[in-house]
């Protein structure tokens, strides 16, 4: 391929991919002939990086147009020094040899190697017995199937905010479990702190390089952003990267989608996946819109886009209107509850807080308990028995995450009403967790939102047998109020039921404040 450009400037159009996989390099060399006696510069490196060339050679010429010097430069593998980029040593241009492909061949293999290392010397693999360079032929197909197979489940994590690098970090760790949860392992992490997020493309063309590097670096297929981002800068990072972008919010959905087991659960999810996509989908070409009609409105009919639009219109439609009957039919199961004044009480807190474990250890259940984000999305209800035949109905509900989605909050309004029904919120959180105090602000803020910031509640510390008792003492002394418990050892249950038991008032079956 030959492009003519100016003396300024080449403009290089749109190329072809040689391979395959968006963690390789593209199969092309570029060859650029600088018409001043400028060597490699800033810019011929970038190019080299977002077009994931093979490498990038510099050919200068004199003032009759003959060949003088040539230079270039590749991509490294991750190292030690942190280099993302080889330059040779400028040569004349008739001196030396280079075998380009040889070149290339052996930096994609170790590329793949640093993502995929090789098993552990002496084991009983395929290559015991075989000679070195069988041996490596074989690892090299073994690499070049996991990278094809792997590349979609490897993420860059990116955090570009105005907020101090150490939340920036704790966020981008919370990010890294919800990746996990979803079967997406963590390539590399990219944060950047700005004073304004820029509104096109979110992150600076410095830092763009830098997360190209990563993502070449980790033979990482996707990047997934930490917040989220509007329908324009969703757009632009894929067309920049060549890569499937994700934001929190996809991620929180697709876990919630991998999650939901029950009708209820999936019509859930895939309302708020449907609220997600409209705005998006018709964001991408309203000027192809002709559903006006009238004069200027006329035309060949309905656009693919529009037509995918009005379809997903119309399954909104249809799964909002089950979703309704759904919410109808738990308020009738609640009013019947409601009348034979048997009190309530709502498991609430931050996913994998060990609520569910908590509902077993009272209750005898076994409902799911796993160490998992979002183990439970559909509610629980179980009763609590206590001494002279008095119980309790004892709910356990989806947990909360920061930043919960918009469109969730919307979606499972069917199973968030069963908090609004309750009498007393039990508030578990997380004893041992790093972030347990914004754990707790989080919880209170989508209380706020859900208006149950009146609702009696008690806040429960659980999983205290991995404090030392230092820090566990610390923690009583901070939350004097609170109970300190084990729902997996079962230590503090017997203090949790007196408690529940002094806060409802038996007679009118309502929680004492």
């Amino acid at each position: 391929m030959v492009i003519a450009g100016d003396a300024a400037r080449i403009l290089i159009p749109e190329l072809p991919r040689a391979r395959e996989g968006a963690g390789r390099l593209r199969g092309l060399r570029l060859l650029v002939t600088h018409l001043t006696d400028d060597l490699l510069r800033q810019e011929d490196l970038l190019d080299m990086l977002f077009l994931r060339l093979d490498s990038v050679c510099i050919l200068t010429v004199d003032a009759h147009g003959q060949p003088l010097l040539r230079q270039h430069a590749h991509l490294l593998p991750p190292n030690p020094e942190g280099k993302t980029s080889l330059i040779h040593p400028p040569l004349r241009w008739d001196m030396g040899q280079t075998d380009f492909t040889a070149e290339a061949i052996a930096l994609e293999e170790e590329l793949a190697r640093a993502s995929f290392p090789a098993p552990a010397a002496g084991g009983n693999g395929p290559d015991d017995g075989v000679s070195g360079g069988a041996a490596a032929v074989r690892a090299i197909r073994r690499i070049r199937q996991e990278e094809g197979r792997g590349s979609e489940n490897r993420a860059i994590l990116v955090s570009v905010s105005e907020k101090p690098r150490p939340e920036q970090e704790a966020s981008l760790a919370e990010l890294a479990d919800l990746a996990a949860t979803a079967g997406v392992s963590t390539a590399g992490i990219l944060i950047q702190r700005v004073a304004a997020v820029n509104p096109r493309i979110i992150i600076g063309k410095g830092r763009l390089a830098d997360l190209e590097v990563l993502a070449l670096q980790g033979n990482a297929g996707l990047i997934i952003f930490d917040g989220e981002l509007s329908p324009a800068q969703l757009r632009n990072l894929t067309d920049v990267t060549e890569r499937r972008v994700l934001d929190r919010t996809q991620l929180i959905l697709d876990i919630f989608a991998q999650r939901a087991v029950s009708a209820a659960g999936k019509f859930q999810v895939e309302l708020a996946q449907l609220q997600y996509l409209l705005p998006r989908l018709s964001g991408k070409a309203r000027a192809l819109d002709r559903l006006a009609g009238g004069i200027g409105g006329r035309g060949p009919g309905e656009t693919k886009l529009e037509t995918d639009r009005r379809r997903l219109r119309e399954r909104v439609a249809r799964i909002t209107a089950d979703l309704k009957d759904l919410r109808r039919r738990r308020a009738q199961a609640r009013s019947r509850r409601a009348k034979g004044n048997v009190p309530v009480a709502s498991l609430v807190g931050y996913t994998n807080a060990g609520k569910s474990t908590l509902l077993n250890r009272l209750t005898g259940s076994s409902v799911l308990a796993e160490n998992r984000l979002f183990a439970t999305l559909d509610p629980t209800t179980r009763r609590l028995r206590f001494p002279r035949e008095r119980e309790l109905i004892l709910t356990d509900t989806v947990g909360f995450i920061r930043g919960l989605p918009r469109e969730l909050m919307e979606a499972f309004q069917a199973t968030l009403e069963e908090m609004e029904e309750a009498d007393l919120l039990l508030h578990v959180a997380d004893a041992s967790h790093p972030e347990r105090d914004m754990h707790i602000a989080a919880v209170d803020e989508i209380l706020v939102r859900l208006k149950l910031q009146n609702t009696p509640r008690l806040l429960i510390f659980n999983k205290i047998d991995a404090l030392t008792e230092e820090a566990l003492q610390a923690l009583r002394e901070r939350q004097p109020e609170a109970l300190f418990l084990s729902a997996l050892s079962g230590l503090g249950l017997a203090a949790l039921s007196r408690t529940i038991a002094d806060r409802i008032d038996w007679e009118r079956g309502i929680a004492l404040r």
